[in-house]
């Protein structure tokens, strides 16, 4: 970035709030930024309501030991996804999602019209087609952060709680499992992230492909209203981790889980060749890593699966989860413990 660029701290907010509003496309909404309050329908009657927040260096890092530098498309990538995937998790469809950032005077002009970017295009290629970004806010810290609060319509469905699942049902999940955590890995790693792209090897490119389930995460949109309208009776994004967020259903409905090894061990294999190059058990990624946004669902007994979930499991009498019959030595992202 050529040292004359121009930063936010050159821009009143008014002039900078020009450049990004452009950049997010037309509001889907009665009423978009430019007053106090955006205005948006709630034809359900039921608006459906989450919040997430990314914070630099605790959710992201500007430059990782890898060399890789986080772009704004990145931060607004996975701004929009994140939040996406919560109101996926309901069975809903998003609806709208109102964004405030925090921005450090010296963060460039160039690197936040980039993360509104990465809103709007992940936005449209998540197939959020009911969603736009319809205002927010603009502060000034020490650090970026990011939070974004997101509305959704159940559109006459009942919302899928994490606390429905009974003994018997059955376990399935949609969307990739253990991905982002190796793209965690190759980011936090002192592989050169240039040099991989300079040798475009099919072992180099796999962890390219990796960082990138990292950076810019693709959950299953469709899924989540798909899954509502087939019975699910429980449900929650993979965002913590597997073995974390079933443990969150096992809680809430006063249930076990029990996880199919072999089902899990399928998601660790293509792992394989990228864990071992950092002295990783792929099986850590698939149980512990978050990050991909996938659905974690429990349907009954009886159920034909929706298009795109894979049985992986069961519901039991018990408490706590458990593959294969034992109980893992991995548990997940806790924002507090680790």
């Amino acid at each position: 970035m050529p040292t004359d660029a121009p930063t936010v701290a050159d821009l009143d907010e008014k002039a900078l709030l020009s450049r990004i509003f452009p950049r997010l496309g037309t509001p889907r909404a009665l009423l978009g930024p430019g007053d106090d309050a955006a205005v948006i329908a709630a034809e359900d009657g039921r608006t459906v309501i989450s919040i997430d927040t990314l914070v630099q260096d605790a959710d992201f890092r500007l430059l990782w030991p890898s060399g890789y530098r986080t772009s704004g498309f990145d931060v607004g990538w996975k701004c929009a996804a994140q939040n996406l995937s919560d109101i996926n998790a309901m069975g809903a469809v998003a609806t709208s999602l109102v964004v405030s950032l925090t921005l450090p005077g010296s963060t460039t002009v160039a690197w936040v019209e980039d993360l509104a970017d990465g809103l709007a295009a992940a936005i449209h290629v998540l197939g959020a087609t009911e969603c736009s970004v319809v205002g927010g806010d603009l502060g000034r810290g020490r650090e970026i952060v990011v939070t974004a609060a997101v509305t959704g319509s159940l559109q006459g469905r009942t919302p899928v709680l994490r606390s429905g699942a009974r003994p018997g049902d059955i376990v399935a999940v949609d969307g990739s499992l253990g991905r982002a955590a190796g793209g965690l890995a190759v980011l936090e790693s002192h592989e050169d992230y240039a040099a991989l792209i300079a040798d475009p090897t099919a072992e180099n490119l796999a962890l390219l492909e990796l960082a990138t389930s990292q950076c810019r995460p693709r959950p299953p949109l469709a899924s989540g209203p798909r899954a509502a309208e087939s019975g699910a009776t429980a449900m929650l994004d993979i965002s913590d981790g597997l073995i974390r967020d079933a443990g969150r259903i096992a809680s809430a409905s006063g249930v076990a889980i029990e996880l199919n090894a072999a089902a899990v061990a399928r998601h660790a294999e293509p792992l394989r060749a990228a864990a071992s190059r950092f002295g990783a058990d792929p099986l850590d990624w698939v149980l512990g890593g978050g990050e991909d946004h996938g659905l974690l669902a429990c349907f009954p007994a009886d159920s034909e699966l929706p298009a795109g979930f894979e049985l992986i499991g069961e519901v039991r009498d018990g408490a706590g989860v458990t593959v294969g019959g034992q109980s893992p030595q991995t548990i997940g992202w806790d924002h507090f413990g680790g």
